[in-house]
């Protein structure tokens, strides 16, 4: 059997845990008999370390990451803590999944968020302002700025992409931007799996300028499927290798 270990980021709000939680339950509900932990890179417990460390010998694990972006927690904390644990050592055969990145399920959630404000699909003079943490790796920035574009399908919406943790776009300016482009309601859509200290500052921009925002992801079931999928696929390349 493989165990399936979800490792979000871990934070200091609770919320942010708890919806790992939900999300690690759901898995469990979702596939029955699929041995699924909860390990955090940092901030709660269990950690990811005290949870490889933790398995049994000749167990085989998959450390699927509840991550939105490929950056430096997914590229290099996540392979460090599996490489400190020397569970080659333990009989111990452990792979990394993908991030779960702009998969198309979780932008339906994120279109889901946005109506769920009371918006139309096809209201032309809606603006969506999709707002993501971001990273110092322009590569990613560039794969979490396809969010936006994404959104709009089947929609007549304009959207566009600002990143709370970077100076450019600011939520200021790519506000003015839309409002510029034909916008008359702006509505603030967060790429954020769940409510934390990065989402309430968001939030405080949006209740400064009275916009609405939509709520994060979520344990939403398309979320969980994707954490599902990212599982599979690192399965099948480990059992193909």
């Amino acid at each position: 059997m493989t165990t399936l270990v979800l490792t979000p980021h871990g934070s200091a709000d609770p919320r942010a845990a708890a919806n790992a939680r939900a999300i690690a339950s759901q898995l469990s509900r979702m596939r029955r008999g699929l041995d699924v932990r909860l390990g955090f890179c940092e901030q709660n417990s269990p950690s990811l370390v005290d949870v490889l460390t933790g398995l049994s010998r000749t167990r085989a694990a998959v450390v699927t990451p509840l991550l939105l972006a490929n950056a430096y927690h997914a590229r290099i904390d996540i392979p460090r803590q599996i490489t400190s644990c020397a569970i080659a050592d333990q009989g111990i055969d452990v792979a990394q999944a993908d991030v779960l990145g702009e998969d198309d399920r979780l932008v339906s959630v994120l279109r889901e968020r946005v109506t769920e404000l009371g918006v139309s699909r096809l209201d032309d003079r809606l603006g969506v302002l999709v707002v993501a943490i971001g990273t110092s790796d322009p590569a990613a920035n560039a794969r979490t700025a396809t969010v936006a574009g994404k959104l709009t399908v089947g929609t007549r919406w304009t959207a566009t992409t600002a990143f709370v943790t970077r100076p450019e776009p600011s939520l200021h300016d790519a506000v003015i931007q839309l409002r510029r482009n034909g916008a008359r309601r702006v509505v603030i859509a967060p790429w954020f799996l769940a409510h934390g200290t990065l989402p309430d500052r968001v939030q405080q921009f949006a209740h400064v300028k009275d916009i609405e925002m939509a709520a994060p992801l979520g344990a939403h079931r398309w979320v969980a499927q994707t954490v599902l999928a990212r599982f599979d696929q690192a399965t099948a390349r480990r059992l193909a290798a």
